[in-house]
């Protein structure tokens, strides 16, 4: 008997995601008659601890019995049990500092860590996230937003709904002025963005047509790869040795910061890439963009002006251009920045719902079977071990 235990998030603030609903348990519990689902009990989650009670699910305090331990967001040091094999968002694999004690912990421990993000096909593709319902969250917030700067329109907030489709309903009557907006990207967030863009009959439109016409109704244009970035020397683009030397290519998207009126983030970014545009672009008074949703929400990475998080109560905040410091939002002058690092926690049930789907589907079966080609390439640690993949974090996970 295998016996899988649901995290509550000690993360604060906590997040309200699950990796499994009720009704996923209920169902792996049928299927699988040597698994067992044991929830710990949480005040936070979006599926209440009578929810998967009703589902035949125990709900206890403490996880010391389960074998795997499934959370969402970083698991605090103090609550990481040795021996145990966790899945969850570590937030380690860049060495990211903030997380070195947690991840030196994990070692320490004798722990086995699967990193979600790390789970990929063997093209690359990530195989669980929660990018899609990020991007629908990020730009309903940069319309919002937007809304709110110019007082046209009135947008309401996402979480004050209780599903996807009721937020749809929110949608039906709303007219919105002759906005421009450039979406950037092409992956799970980019898809929620444009899903958005779609019920909100903002009309697609091509780059050079974005450019260069003047529209009577609300466009946006999709900027990916070769739209973005162009060898510095020879002037074209290939995806792979894009990824391979970021530090090659420049950006092209400066000219659509002087036609839209709102910029939706949704690329991926590592510190070798170039950015969208610079603090200097910004001071020019042909910058027209006024609002930017940075839903992959770099600090300081592909938006410059990303001085930092928002919180989901108050996800807008304001930067000055001259001073770059952060301000109020919607001031004269300013630019308004939707930073948010945990915006499916908008739409809880309906992300934990699709992850958990996707989790069964490609996950599951080899994590409690023994493992997969998948599974050993996302296992970061292994036994509290540093993994021959990971191995260039091994500065990183030294005992200090």
């Amino acid at each position: 008997m295998i016996t899988i235990g649901l995290l509550r998030e000690g993360k604060v603030p906590a997040d309200n995601r699950v990796a499994l609903t009720p009704a996923q348990c209920k169902w792996i519990q049928k299927n699988a008659s040597d698994v067992r689902v044991i929830a710990q009990a949480s005040p936070d989650r979006c599926y209440s601890d009578k929810e998967y009670r009703d589902a035949g699910i125990e709900v206890k305090e403490t996880m010391e019995e389960c074998d795997i331990l499934l959370g969402i967001k970083e698991v605090p040091v103090r609550q990481l049990l040795p021996g145990k094999t966790y899945l969850f968002f570590s937030h380690t694999k860049k060495a990211q500092p903030a997380n070195q004690a947690m991840f030196r912990t994990i070692l320490d421990r004798g722990i086995t860590l699967i990193d979600y993000e790390c789970l990929e096909h063997d093209d690359g593709q990530r195989i669980l996230g929660f990018g899609f319902f990020a991007g629908v969250v990020g730009a309903h917030n940069g319309i919002m937003a937007y809304g709110q700067r110019t007082g046209l329109y009135e947008l309401g907030r996402v979480y004050k709904q209780k599903s996807f489709r009721e937020l749809i309903h929110t949608y039906f009557g709303l007219r919105l002025p002759e906005i421009k907006v450039a979406v950037t990207g092409s992956g799970r967030v980019a898809h929620g963005v444009l899903e958005v863009m779609n019920l909100l009959e903002i009309v697609e439109v091509e780059p050079d047509e974005f450019l260069e016409r003047k529209f009577s109704y609300p466009v946006f244009t999709q900027l990916k790869g070769a739209g973005l970035y162009v060898h510095a020397q020879t002037k074209s683009y290939k995806r792979e040795h894009f990824h391979q030397h970021p530090q090659e290519y420049r950006c092209k998207f400066l000219p659509f910061a002087r036609t839209a009126d709102i910029l939706m983030n949704g690329i991926y970014w590592d510190p070798n890439m170039p950015r969208l545009f610079e603090w200097e672009d910004m001071q020019d008074p042909g910058f027209r963009i006024r609002t930017i949703a940075d839903i992959t929400d770099d600090r300081e990475g592909s938006i410059p002006c990303n001085l930092g998080d928002s919180t989901m109560d108050a996800p807008v905040y304001g930067v000055d251009p001259n001073t770059r410091q952060r301000t109020a939002p919607y001031q004269p002058g300013g630019v308004d920045v939707m930073a948010v690092g945990n915006l499916p926690n908008e739409l809880p049930r309906d992300a934990s719902r699709y992850f958990g789907e996707q989790l069964i589907k490609h996950v599951l079966e080899p994590l409690i079977r023994g493992g997969s080609v998948i599974i050993d390439r996302a296992t970061m640690v292994k036994n509290g071990e540093l993994t021959p993949h990971y191995s260039y974090l091994e500065e990183y996970a030294r005992p200090l």
